[in-house]
């Protein structure tokens, strides 16, 4: 199990324990707008999300926990996707946007592939209409390279996304 400190976050591995505290952001339909998954209904949802959560040597999957006040705040992951590029996502409560925390734990995911696996090559992709994620995405390095689509798991979304890479 991997766990990263940052500034004003930890990095760790989400539990069945912190479903209550996830929900406040999946289901939230604002945090959940550009998301691939359809907001969350109940924290039965939620659990069932927690409970397929599978990690490896190429999945790294966090829960984002603020240092101030020990409460969890987002999640997110970085994985080796088939592409050899390795792809990476964040996700918070409403409250905590516009904060840099979405920058400050994407940039602690990229530096620990760095550290296990050397000079890598990563993507992300945001819809093209998140400007805010975009600029996260910037921030980290990346490069604006294309359009794309995605949708959500269940299909009843489809975007327009923004591609980047470094």
């Amino acid at each position: 199990m991997t766990t990263i400190t940052t500034d004003r976050l930890i990095l760790r591995p989400l539990t069945l324990d912190d479903a209550e505290a996830a929900f406040e952001w999946t289901g939230d339909e604002r945090v959940a707008k550009y998301m691939i998954y359809s907001t969350h209904e109940s924290v039965e949802t939620t659990k069932e999300w927690l409970r397929s959560i599978n990690t490896s040597d190429t999945v790294f999957e966090f829960g984002f926990v603020r240092r101030s006040d020990d409460k969890l705040i987002g999640s997110g992951g970085i994985r080796l996707k088939e592409d050899g590029l390795w792809e990476f996502g964040y996700n918070f409560r409403y409250d905590c946007w516009g904060q840099g925390y979405a920058t400050e734990a994407s940039k602690a995911m990229i530096e620990l592939v760095r550290s296990r696996f050397g000079e890598v090559r990563f993507k992300a992709e945001c819809a093209a209409e998140n400007t805010a994620s975009a600029h996260v995405i910037e921030k980290c390095g990346l490069h604006f390279v294309g359009y794309g689509e995605y949708s959500s798991y269940d299909g009843l979304k489809t975007f327009r996304s923004k591609k980047f890479e470094l």
